[in-house]
């Protein structure tokens, strides 16, 4: 069974969405932990496709060419209160051990990472990352379209991150 599809909250960004992505994985780690380990992995390459990406979003005319930096680094800094911002992201929904939803909002389009959690046959956590874009005007479809291959690296590479959190956390705050 899928989680974004079973998870009821999520009905409502999915319905109408142009584009939507899933990645799965399972991990030890929490959805805090598993959270903040995608977000935070930006190898180089990586950087330099953003860079690649402001001079696109400056042809197209997008409000916010450059993607901010920001980025958290470990569990506790990840909010849960929708408005909260969540590195270049707004939390616009969440449960905490169960979801959230993170926004990053344009005049071309408004995409949503939603990662959803629940338990797998073996004890561990399941993960499920959907990217869900939703297109304003013509440049949504011309600038994801252009970017599509990428995004399905950077986000494989997220989902990986993610998985290897827990034994990050766990060295990085070993129990007392």
């Amino acid at each position: 069974m899928n989680i974004i599809d079973a998870t009821p909250e999520l009905a409502s960004i999915l319905s109408g969405a142009d584009h939507v992505d899933v990645k799965r994985a399972e991990s030890e780690a929490t959805l805090r932990e598993f959270v903040a380990g995608a977000l935070s992995w930006q190898p180089n390459w990586m950087k330099a496709l953003f860079r690649a990406r402001t001079v696109l979003a400056r042809l197209l005319r997008l409000r916010d060419p450059h993607v901010p930096a920001g980025r958290p680094g470990r569990p506790e800094e990840i909010s849960f209160i929708p408005g909260a911002k969540v590195a270049f992201f707004t939390v616009t929904d969440a449960a905490v051990d169960r979801y959230i939803v993170l926004e990053a909002a344009d005049t071309h389009l408004t995409a949503s990472l939603a990662i959803a959690t629940a338990p797998s046959a073996d004890g561990r956590a399941r993960f499920e990352v959907a990217t869900i874009v939703k297109y304003h005007r013509w440049t949504g479809p011309l600038y994801f379209n252009v970017i599509r291959p990428f995004h399905h690296l950077i986000i494989r590479g997220m989902t990986r991150a993610g998985t290897h959190s827990s034994a990050s956390a766990a060295q990085t705050n070993p129990a007392p």
